[in-house]
């Protein structure tokens, strides 16, 4: 069962109208525990003791002491099976009693007289539960189910978005060198889009599209893969709590770009993806991206230095009418990437620094790991900017500011309540990393934002 991440305020005292032993008890081991014990802390949260309990998880509280109405925990509760953000996500509701004890329960202080059971086996982390053992054991099973013969080929193909009726195309993008970074005489340019420096990469497979609702909603979605799914590898990759507010700001889901999400979030949808399908994913770098948007190009962009021309291949202030659009509703670029300029500002993995490293030998894949929570890198402008900020070399910073609305304490590690203009794609290398180096892309600096 999900829970809004949270404190619990647990007041030790004798309450009146409900048995902690007798009703509370097993309502939450039978419904609450299988997703948040101490081994699958789904939300970052644990109900297993008082003690871990009380340390809570990422967002705001879920039980309000001495006010039931107010308390996420109890309202979830309420809500009808199968509606968004019900608790638990599967299988048979909270009875009336049951909802009435929990009333009375956190109408008398939440009072936690003994420790709960262990987790669900169907919920448990692989063996010691350790992030690095999931990678490894994700990355055993990719090494058993990806074919020889898909890499040796490199076409594209069509990635199924498992428990789902969407797919994600993903296109192959061919080894080489390029410079990356913009002349000092380009149009728009900004100080930090230099200094230009030769980059040689590796041949990787790219989304063709940015990722739609359609298919992140099914990571968003994903309470039920502990119930449903056996499989501890899948339900043990953490998932997103519910949002606090309408994520796509009313612009539209079905066939549109998923938004407003972390790069945690992003990295984490691109771990349960290659947990799923036996595929390793993550985002791309920022050269990869850069070396793919100039796709065989040196010009501002994708297809010349006229932005007068940038109607047929991307959204951006002047044509998208104030909101993101379709996917794909525009013409793609010579190596069959929609919209890589504009719709929507895309994540990417490295960390935001004002300049480039200068190197006089040519860099081979390089990425800057963040190292901090704030700046990260964003590319390819959106459907709010100017056509400067579209160009090929373009780059943003993340910041603060994108989550100002999140009321929750601390801030949400998956959502930025003020970036509607910020999605992501993903990539596919050709060579399958080392588990350790899928770990750091997964999980590629302190804070996980």
């Amino acid at each position: 069962m999900r829970l809004l991440p949270a404190l619990l305020v647990l007041v030790a005292s004798t309450p009146a109208g409900a048995d902690f032993e007798a009703d509370i008890r097993p309502l939450l081991e039978g419904k609450c525990l299988a997703c948040h014990n101490e081994t699958n802390k789904l939300g970052d949260l644990s109900l297993e003791t008082s003690e871990s309990a009380m340390a809570g998880g990422a967002g705001g509280p879920s039980i309000v002491s001495g006010a039931p109405d107010r308390s996420p925990l109890l309202v979830r509760m309420k809500l009808p099976s199968g509606a968004q953000g019900a608790m638990p996500p599967a299988g048979p509701q909270p009875t009336d009693q049951e909802l009435s004890a929990m009333r009375d329960w956190i109408l008398d202080g939440a009072p936690w007289t003994s420790s709960l059971r262990g987790a669900s086996p169907i919920a448990t982390r692989p063996v010691d539960g350790s992030e690095m053992e999931l990678v490894r054991q994700i990355r055993s099973r990719i090494v058993a189910r990806s074919p020889e013969g898909e890499r040796r080929d490199f076409e594209a193909y069509d990635q199924a978005v498992p428990d789902s009726d969407t797919s994600l195309r993903m296109v192959p993008v061919q080894a080489g060198e390029f410079s990356m970074g913009t002349p000092s005489d380009e149009a728009g340019r900004n100080a930090d889009e230099g200094p230009m420096r030769t980059v040689r990469i590796e041949a990787f497979w790219m989304g063709a599209h940015e990722v739609s609702w359609d298919a992140f909603r099914r990571f968003m979605l994903r309470e039920a893969d502990v119930y449903i799914d056996p499989d501890s590898v899948v339900a043990a990759v953490s998932s997103p709590t519910p949002p606090y507010v309408e994520m796509s700001f009313g612009m539209g889901i079905s066939g549109y770009p998923a938004i407003s999400m972390t790069q945690h979030a992003a990295s984490k949808y691109a771990q349960w993806l290659s947990a799923k399908t036996g595929r390793f994913y993550r985002l791309p770098t920022e050269a990869e991206w850069e070396y793919a948007c100039r796709s065989g190009t040196q010009t501002a962009y994708g297809f010349g230095d006229d932005p007068a021309t940038l109607d047929d291949y991307g959204w951006f202030a002047e044509n998208s009418g104030g909101q993101y659009r379709p996917l794909g509703t525009k013409e793609p670029n010579a190596w069959g990437l929609y919209d890589m300029h504009g719709n929507v500002w895309e994540w990417t993995l490295d960390r935001y620094e004002e300049a480039y490293p200068a190197s006089e030998t040519p860099a081979v894949a390089p990425w800057e790991r963040a190292d901090r929570l704030y700046p990260r890198v964003a590319r390819g402008g959106s459907w709010m900017d100017s056509a400067a900020s579209l160009r090929c070399g373009a780059r943003r910073a993340s910041n603060e500011a994108w989550k100002v609305q999140d009321p929750q304490l601390p801030k949400s590690i998956w959502y930025h309540t003020d970036a509607p203009w910020l999605g992501f794609r993903l990539v596919r290398p050709v060579e399958l990393p080392s588990a350790e180096m899928m770990y750091a892309y997964w999980n590629s600096a302190t804070g996980k934002r």
